[in-house]
């Protein structure tokens, strides 16, 4: 509902349209014929669409065996006919509004927080219940935004049980050796030792025996050796030139930053462990230049009904109250100086969001995981090959280069990426 967005297809939820959403290009389009409308399929096609249409829309405040912000999708085709769903994830608030009894009942019992209308074909629709219906009872991670971060770490307890008692018997094995080999070396000292005294109370032992058991090592003879101080003064110089070097080529570069947030939001927790698609926040990751940072209004179509009483949730409601945005600090950033296009490398090229920022399905507090420099941009353009199947625009470039450069792929900077003026204009 926030800041105009298109939520998701359930009985009550909040995200926005599929082909915004994060769904790979291609795909809502894919799930249209994949099974007629009104009626229930187990066609795998049908399926597989109505799992990535589920996935980057209903995931958010839906989930199949379990009640999140909205209630439960196991059963919706016995409690109500598809004649019925479809009106209803179409415009609910037109149903809502003429008095449907059970539009007004699933209305109430969820706090009268309304999913709004929004645009998907009654074959898309389909798809997503006929992937509700194969998952009726399957066993899945929870998608709870209340769970802890280790309620969801692992869904089989014998694996987990398993896993933790292997780990645990190899620590243990590690302290016991630890604790044998510091015994083993005591127990050697003091042996010599009270060898030590033993011979000196014998009368027998003649001068060189004698010095031979009192002769200590000269440890001063190590330091004022040249060749000692030579090995030194040669790794001291080496080390302080490379660490010269690094940082002189580490000027401007921000790979690891990872400053403190206004607010302790996990990327983990929300993206990992609940698997909240990237686009349901940063709404224009797949239509603007770059990638916005959600407002409180997005935070709040989830965290108006959970978690209520959290300090860092209470951070947002006063942000909110007080009427101004919350000052997360920015880590991702490219020089002025170098044109960007967010879109034309998430819509067009379809490339992941992990591609750039690393694993940020399993980052805690989110740091620059590229280097984001320019020889890394090249790079990638160099290396990743260009689909040009199915667009007559590129037939005659391709040929041209299979013409001259045989196997060597076709890639970004086969069609002009690497040019000066791309970025730089």
């Amino acid at each position: 509902m926030a800041q105009g967005a298109q939520p998701a297809a359930g009985e009550v939820g909040s995200s926005k349209n599929p082909s915004e959403v994060g769904v790979t290009p291609g795909t809502v389009a894919a799930a249209a014929p994949a099974a007629a409308a009104g009626t229930t399929t187990a066609d795998p096609a049908a399926i597989a669409a109505g799992d990535a249409l589920f996935k980057g829309n209903c995931a958010q405040c839906h989930a199949v065996n379990d009640v999140v912000v909205g209630p439960a999708l196991a059963g919706i085709t016995k409690r109500r006919p598809m004649s019925w769903i479809i009106p209803w994830i179409k415009n609910s608030s037109k149903m809502v509004a003429a008095g449907d009894e059970y539009a007004v009942k699933i209305y109430n019992q969820y706090q009268k927080q309304q999913m709004p209308s929004f645009q998907l074909s009654d074959a898309e629709i389909t798809s997503i219940i006929a992937y509700t219906t194969s998952q009726e009872g399957v066993g899945a991670v929870p998608t709870d935004l209340n769970a802890k971060s280790g309620d969801n770490a692992i869904v089989d307890g014998t694996a987990a049980a398993n896993g933790e008692a292997s780990s645990s018997s190899m620590n243990i094995l590690l302290i016991v050796l630890v604790v044998v080999l510091i015994v083993l070396v005591v127990t050697l000292v003091i042996i010599a030792n009270i060898m030590k005294d033993v011979l000196r109370g014998r009368k027998d032992l003649d001068g060189r025996d004698r010095e031979q058991m009192e002769q200590r090592f000269d440890y001063s003879r190590i330091y004022k050796s040249t060749a000692v101080r030579g090995i030194v003064g040669t790794v001291f110089v080496l080390a302080v030139l490379y660490e010269t070097i690094q940082g002189a080529m580490g000027v401007g570069l921000s790979q690891g930053y990872q400053p403190t947030q206004p607010i302790a939001f996990s990327h983990k927790l929300h993206a990992g462990e609940n698997q909240i698609n990237c686009a349901y926040c940063h709404t224009s990751v797949y239509k603007g230049k770059s990638a916005n940072i959600p407002s409180p209004n997005i935070c709040m179509n989830c965290h108006s009904q959970i978690k209520t009483e959290s300090p860092e949730i209470k951070k947002i409601y006063r942000a909110i109250e007080r009427k101004q945005p919350i000052q997360w600090v920015r880590i991702h950033n490219i020089p002025d100086l170098a044109y960007f296009n967010h879109s034309q490398h998430t819509q067009v090229a379809g490339l992941e969001c992990q591609t750039c920022h690393g694993p940020i399905q399993n980052m805690e507090v989110v740091y620059q995981y590229s280097a984001l420099t320019m020889g890394w941009c090249i790079n990638c353009h160099r290396e990743t090959p260009l689909n040009t199947k199915g667009n007559g625009y590129y037939d005659n470039l391709v040929k041209l280069h299979d013409a001259k450069n045989g196997a060597v792929p076709f890639t970004v900077s086969s069609n002009g990426g690497t040019e000066c003026s791309k970025c730089h204009y």
